[in-house]
């Protein structure tokens, strides 16, 4: 082994090494912000499938998060650690403060704790845990998409981060418009097909607002402009979506009446609604 195969070793231990430490403090930080949840208690003792998948997907957005701080070209092993330790805790807090906004806009006619806590709702630690994932998509796209400075950097962060999170409140309303339900009233009711269709579309758009906010900040007027082109394209590319649904991939049945107008929701037509929703967005980031 040459030396530059070695250095590249012990970098990337180094690298690694972080990373852990900045997951472990991901985890206590979701103990900060939910110091009523015993998380322990609800994974291990009372088998809380709700809230396993609603922290779930917090770890993949801690994970994401901490992602967004490590990707790029390096500018040499204690720059770098500077770095990934600066924007890995932003990140990590920009998190947690997008699953509270999440909480009061998204599904702002629930209380959230009752639900996936005391009533253990599956469809409502669905599309939390989707949230959790989305918001993580956003911050990866904000903190790759940062200037080079560091102070330049944490501000640009925070401002894509706002925008992202409001332009994921603005889907939720026009999702919710947009079906022939109303998905509060069916998630009330504990209907995980809901949930996990409601969560498929948050993920698309989540995944394009990631994508235009990627790359180098050149001008604020041109990294929005881009943003809301990917947006108004989710919000074209949804209805479109739910009709291909329709006519492709569940030929010779209705999804509305799959996922809420049977006696038991099908969850399994819900899938296929959420997968139209994510592929989707996957194609458009291919192809634009």
């Amino acid at each position: 082994m040459n030396n530059e195969y070695l250095i590249l070793l012990v970098h990337g231990i180094a690298y690694l090494a972080e990373a852990f430490i900045l997951f472990w403090i991901g985890r206590a930080a979701y103990n900060l912000f939910h110091p009523k949840v015993d998380v322990e208690n609800e994974l291990v003792h009372v088998d809380n499938l709700a809230f396993s998948v609603s922290y779930v997907g917090y770890c993949i957005g801690v994970l994401l998060a901490i992602g967004s701080a490590i990707i790029g070209p390096s500018q040499g092993l204690w720059v770098d650690l500077m770095d990934i330790g600066i924007f890995g805790l932003l990140a990590i807090f920009l998190l947690n403060l997008s699953g509270i906004t999440n909480d009061k806009l998204v599904l702002s006619k629930f209380n959230l704790h009752k639900e996936i806590i005391e009533d253990q709702n599956l469809g409502t630690g669905v599309i939390e845990s989707a949230n959790y994932i989305g918001s993580g998509l956003i911050i990866l796209g904000a903190i790759t998409g940062h200037s080079m400075d560091i102070s330049g950097g944490i501000l640009s962060a925070i401002v894509f981060w706002a925008v992202g999170q409001l332009l994921m409140v603005v889907v939720a309303k026009v999702y919710n418009a947009m079906t022939p339900y109303d998905v509060h009233e069916h998630i009330a009711k504990k209907n995980v097909a809901v949930g996990i269709g409601f969560a498929g579309a948050m993920l698309a758009i989540a995944n394009l607002i990631r994508f235009g906010l990627s790359g180098d900040l050149h001008s604020w007027t041109e990294s929005f402009t881009e943003v809301g082109f990917e947006v108004v394209i989710g919000l074209i590319f949804l209805p479109i979506a739910r009709v291909l649904s329709d006519k492709i991939l569940l030929p010779g049945r209705k999804l509305t009446d799959e996922i809420v107008n049977q006696e038991h929701p099908n969850s399994g037509a819900a899938l296929i609604e959420a997968f139209a929703y994510v592929g989707g967005s996957v194609l458009i980031t291919w192809v634009i």
